[in-house]
């Protein structure tokens, strides 16, 4: 019954994550291990490591994410075209003005006579000029070179007032945790770094467009772009100033240092939020999965540990109760599964074994009696005929008594023996053919007619060899010790599909009815008043157990002349095995 007011007093056995047992059969030990149990890192090896390889995937992802950098990438490449096409626009600024300068103009009593205007050169007071009223938004030095490399004129120091635009947003994301984590990444991004080879830019924005000029004055358009010494990202564009097809000079823009770390950092903490999410909500998902694991495992320890201790006498003694958690549809489900069944079959095995010891008490017991009664006769004893009966019955209990132990020590090593034997491939129906032919000798001293209806061809099967031939050994001796004259036993088999049937017949008195169920019980013996004594009841009990552990099936039942009418005499008993091949 599920338990919904969640108590765990000490009338409550635990069987699963939510099931108790409402009856006062419940193991305390294991109640109050539970009870006292909660989601402990530092006591579960399993919860510690569900969790550490849940985050370690986590932290490789983002590390991943954060090391091949995607936006960095893209914003690298967005720059570089923005900041290419700011330079061009700038260069065609100084190209129109040389080119409006140099437009032709009508010479005072020429009539329809045009004269060019004299082009005004690259100056360094006309580049001042054009470059005050040249305002870059998002800053950036513009340094315009004539044709000879020289410098004209910066832009430096030149402010001029932006006028604001609406809509546009600033990029504030960063939290103290994303701070924390994104300096880290930094130190570590750095210390990478440092061991690469490559030299930064240099910090002089003229010295390093300085650089690019020979391609550029070829009519070439160059970008530069790294970090410089101070560790700031840095772009250079440089573009030559055409004017009638030769360029006069060039136009250097060079971006400020950090904007595109700036750019990065504000994305690269906006990973690193969701990473702390990530990594709560892995953290809270791992302790879900930790308990849904590491406790049903802690309780099906806890009962084995709580067995372990009663074997050595710290605990009271009683049953070990396996939690059922076999309703889980995984392999702890699997796992409870088998060691109830695993419990259950040892406990079955120690009370067969208890009622073994029994029953051999018991059957040792009344060739016991009957001994002490002849031994105590036989001193008052004066007749010698009395005397010679009482050895009689003294010398068959002993015979008695001595197949008895015999049988029971065979069927007491009997598993052990099943277990450590190697099974080996054999020839089944030469095995029987070997042992009708010395049985099938016995039965013709005793007038039994003895048939043999076995196939031709040979029948392979794995298993104990020597074990099999026991089985058959007794179910033919059985027949004999019910057959008389003229009575007959027949074996005979059969091949079905995989399965093989052996099947031994006689035409004996058959099996009471009363008596069908019974017969393959331990000391179970029903027997003529002629055989009392002669047999310990363990045979076709040993036979079972030898015919079940190979995968087999034995059962007995009469042949009768009709299986319409079951109230008839029946005209013999029939043993069957069925054993696979």
């Amino acid at each position: 019954m599920r338990d919904t007011q969640a108590s765990h007093d000490g009338a409550d056995v635990v069987l699963g994550e939510d099931w108790v047992d409402p009856q006062s059969n419940a193991d305390s030990a294991l109640l109050d291990r539970r009870s006292r149990r909660k989601i402990s890192i530092n006591r579960s090896p399993l919860a510690r490591k569900i969790i550490t390889f849940n985050l370690l995937g986590l932290v490789v992802l983002v590390a991943g994410v954060l090391y091949l950098n995607p936006v960095r990438d893209s914003l690298v490449a967005q720059r570089e075209r923005a900041m290419v096409a700011t330079a061009e626009l700038v260069a065609e600024v100084f190209e129109v003005h040389q080119t409006l300068s140099a437009t032709p103009a009508g010479t005072p009593g020429d009539g329809d006579t045009d004269t060019p205007a004299p082009a005004v050169g690259l100056t360094p007071e006309l580049v001042r000029v054009i470059l005050s009223e040249t305002g870059i938004r998002d800053g950036g030095e513009i340094t315009v070179f004539d044709g000879a490399g020289n410098v004209l004129a910066t832009n430096e120091g030149m402010e001029r007032a932006q006028p604001e635009v609406l809509g546009l947003k600033g990029d504030e994301r960063s939290t103290i945790i994303t701070d924390f984590l994104s300096n880290i990444w930094e130190a570590v991004a750095g210390l990478i770094a440092a061991r690469t080879n490559d030299a930064p830019i240099p910090v002089d924005n003229v010295a390093l467009a300085t650089e690019l000029l020979p391609d550029v004055y070829e009519g070439n358009t160059r970008i530069m772009g790294g970090q410089d010494a101070t560790g700031a990202t840095r772009f250079t564009v440089v573009t030559p100033i055409t004017i009638a097809g030769e360029v006069q000079g060039a136009v250097a823009l060079t971006s400020v240092g950090g904007e595109l770390d700036a750019l990065v950092r504000a994305e690269r903490e906006q990973v690193l939020q969701m990473f702390v999410i990530a990594i709560l909500v892995s953290i809270g998902l791992s302790l879900v999965l930790a308990s849904t694991i590491a406790n049903p495992l802690a309780d099906l320890a806890a009962a084995a540990e709580i067995g372990r201790d009663r074997n050595n006498g710290q605990v009271n003694a009683g049953r070990v109760r396996i939690p059922d958690l076999s309703g889980r549809p995984d392999e702890i489900g699997r796992l409870s599964k088998a060691l109830r069944g695993m419990v259950a079959a040892l406990y079955d095995r120690i009370d067969a074994n208890e009622q073994f010891a029994a029953d051999v008490a018991h059957e040792i017991k009344n060739p016991l009696a009957s001994l002490r009664s002849a031994v105590g006769t036989l001193r008052v004893a004066k007749k010698e005929e009395q005397r010679d009966r009482l050895l009689d019955v003294i010398d068959h209990d002993v015979r008695r008594l001595d197949r008895l132990v015999s049988d029971i020590s065979n069927a007491s090593r009997l598993d052990s023996e099943l277990v450590k034997e190697e099974e080996e491939s054999f020839d089944l129906l030469k095995m029987i053919r070997n042992l009708t032919e010395y049985l099938g000798g016995e039965a013709q001293s005793k007038g039994v007619d003895f048939i043999s209806d076995l196939p031709a061809d040979p029948i392979v099967i794995s298993g104990l060899e020597a074990r099999l031939a026991q089985v058959f050994v007794n179910l033919i001796t059985n027949a004999l010790s019910f057959c008389e004259e003229g009575d007959a036993i027949r074996v005979w088999a059969r091949h079905r599909d995989n399965r093989v049937l052996v099947v031994v017949e006689d035409t004996g008195p058959g099996i009471p009815e009363e008596a069908l169920t019974k017969i393959f019980n331990r000391f179970y013996s029903e027997r003529p008043e002629g055989q009392f004594g002669n047999n310990s009841g363990l045979g076709l009990a040993i036979s079972k157990q030898i015919v079940e552990a190979h995968g087999g099936v034995i059962w007995a039942e009469n042949i009768r002349p009709t299986d319409a009418d079951i109230t008839s005499e029946p005209l013999g008993a029939r043993f069957v095995v069925g054993l696979p091949t």
